[in-house]
């Protein structure tokens, strides 16, 4: 297995765990970035990369690392090329 894909499947879904690990719910993350909950279920799976204003929220929210940032980027660049 190419470490690339190594790094993108270890990353799949880390905002979500993420976000269980801080017990906060689809709805709950939608209402702190505000935006709606079909944008954030987005974000979530990881298919689509927020604006820069969502995702410094996301990233102060979630107290998200610059390694979490760059795998989150990876990830979704990733699925969006497959």
């Amino acid at each position: 297995m190419p470490i690339i894909y190594a790094i993108i499947c270890h990353s799949d879904m880390m905002i979500k765990e993420k976000r269980n690990q801080f017990g906060y719910t689809q709805e709950k993350m939608a209402e702190m970035l505000q935006i709606s909950l079909r944008q954030y279920v987005r974000i979530d799976k990881e298919t689509c990369l927020p604006r820069s204003d969502i995702l410094d929220r996301l990233i102060n929210t979630l107290d998200l690392t610059d390694e979490e940032i760059g795998m989150y980027v990876k990830s979704v660049l990733f699925k969006k090329s497959s």
